[in-house]
């Protein structure tokens, strides 16, 4: 391989281990405000799950995915999967709150 196409190569993938690395720190700083909803909701006897909000949610992100020139439909899946695992663990908390 070219020196310079290596160089660029390197470059470029180091700007995505950078990115990947905010993505997990940026999904454990939302967890863990999401692990103290789920302790509210626990307390408070509100069911884990909030389809209202997670409807608001869905679009609010498609919109900011349209914006940044990112497939909506993607962005969409990614947050499904984020709420399926918020979900799990608020049902949990209200489980050990119950007992």
């Amino acid at each position: 391989m070219d020196k310079e196409i290596a160089a660029k190569l390197g470059a470029l993938r180091q700007s995505i281990d950078n990115v990947d690395a905010a993505l997990v720190h940026m999904l454990a700083e939302r967890f863990q405000f999401t692990q103290q909803v789920g302790r509210l909701k626990a307390q408070a006897g509100l069911p884990a799950s909030d389809k209202q909000r997670e409807a608001d949610q869905i679009a609010r992100l498609r919109r900011l995915a349209e914006e940044a020139n990112l497939d909506p439909a993607f962005a969409e899946e990614f947050l499904n999967f984020i709420v399926a695992e918020v979900i799990r663990h608020h049902e949990k908390l209200a489980d050990d709150n119950g007992k």
